[in-house]
Protein backbone atom coordinates (compact mmCIF):
# COMPACT_ATOMS: atom_id res chain seq x y z
CA UNK A 1 0.00 0.00 0.00
CA UNK A 2 1.42 3.52 -0.91
CA UNK A 3 2.07 6.21 1.75
CA UNK A 4 -0.87 7.91 0.05
CA UNK A 5 -3.05 5.35 0.63
CA UNK A 6 -2.16 4.90 4.23
CA UNK A 7 -2.37 8.42 5.24
CA UNK A 8 -5.86 8.90 3.97
CA UNK A 9 -7.07 5.48 5.04
CA UNK A 10 -5.31 6.28 8.87
CA UNK A 11 -6.97 9.54 8.75
CA UNK A 12 -10.91 8.37 7.49
CA UNK A 13 -10.86 4.57 9.33
CA UNK A 14 -9.38 6.57 12.81
CA UNK A 15 -12.38 8.86 12.38
CA UNK A 16 -15.06 6.44 12.68
CA UNK A 17 -13.27 3.40 13.81
CA UNK A 18 -13.43 1.71 10.54
CA UNK A 19 -11.38 -0.70 8.72
CA UNK A 20 -12.05 0.61 4.82
CA UNK A 21 -9.71 -0.69 2.22
CA UNK A 22 -8.19 1.81 0.04
CA UNK A 23 -10.62 0.46 -3.35
CA UNK A 24 -13.93 0.39 -0.55
CA UNK A 25 -13.01 4.02 -0.26
CA UNK A 26 -12.24 4.69 -3.82
CA UNK A 27 -15.88 3.10 -4.54
CA UNK A 28 -17.42 5.19 -1.56
CA UNK A 29 -16.04 8.56 -2.78
CA UNK A 30 -17.23 8.24 -6.47
CA UNK A 31 -20.65 6.69 -5.88
CA UNK A 32 -23.51 9.86 -5.21
CA UNK A 33 -25.00 7.46 -3.49
CA UNK A 34 -22.57 8.24 -0.66
CA UNK A 35 -24.52 11.96 -0.02
CA UNK A 36 -27.87 10.53 0.11
CA UNK A 37 -26.77 7.69 2.42
CA UNK A 38 -24.80 10.56 4.74
CA UNK A 39 -21.22 7.85 4.43
CA UNK A 40 -19.24 9.04 6.69
CA UNK A 41 -16.11 7.30 5.89
CA UNK A 42 -16.68 9.54 2.45
CA UNK A 43 -17.53 12.48 4.28
CA UNK A 44 -14.37 11.83 6.36
CA UNK A 45 -12.81 11.85 3.30
CA UNK A 46 -13.88 15.11 2.04
CA UNK A 47 -13.91 16.88 5.21
CA UNK A 48 -10.50 15.79 6.95
CA UNK A 49 -7.74 14.40 4.56
CA UNK A 50 -5.76 17.28 3.11
CA UNK A 51 -6.72 18.34 -0.24
CA UNK A 52 -3.17 17.35 -2.27
CA UNK A 53 -3.83 13.96 -0.29
CA UNK A 54 -7.27 13.73 -1.81
CA UNK A 55 -6.03 14.52 -5.11
CA UNK A 56 -3.30 12.02 -4.80
CA UNK A 57 -5.68 9.38 -3.56
CA UNK A 58 -7.99 10.03 -6.51
CA UNK A 59 -4.88 10.03 -8.98
CA UNK A 60 -3.78 6.53 -7.56
CA UNK A 61 -6.83 4.89 -7.37
CA UNK A 62 -8.34 5.99 -10.79
CA UNK A 63 -11.14 7.49 -9.29
CA UNK A 64 -12.77 9.93 -11.47
CA UNK A 65 -12.11 12.87 -10.63
CA UNK A 66 -15.15 14.65 -12.08
CA UNK A 67 -17.77 11.96 -10.32
CA UNK A 68 -15.49 12.89 -6.57
CA UNK A 69 -15.49 16.84 -7.36
CA UNK A 70 -19.31 16.20 -7.81
CA UNK A 71 -19.85 14.03 -4.60
CA UNK A 72 -17.39 16.75 -2.81
CA UNK A 73 -19.77 19.64 -4.13
CA UNK A 74 -22.95 17.30 -2.45
CA UNK A 75 -21.33 17.32 0.71
CA UNK A 76 -20.45 20.37 1.26
CA UNK A 77 -24.18 21.62 0.47
CA UNK A 78 -25.14 18.91 3.20
CA UNK A 79 -22.02 20.41 5.53
CA UNK A 80 -22.88 23.89 5.35
CA UNK A 81 -19.57 24.94 5.39
CA UNK A 82 -16.87 24.79 1.57
CA UNK A 83 -14.97 21.41 1.09
CA UNK A 84 -11.87 21.33 -0.42
CA UNK A 85 -12.64 19.08 -3.59
CA UNK A 86 -16.11 21.21 -3.57
CA UNK A 87 -13.53 24.52 -4.41
CA UNK A 88 -11.99 22.72 -6.92
CA UNK A 89 -14.71 21.90 -9.32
Amino acid sequence: MSIVAVKVLSTVNAAYGTTLSAEQLASKISDPASAVSFDRSAFSFFSEADESLQISFLDEMHVDPTAAFDLGRKFSVLAGYPLPLARAA
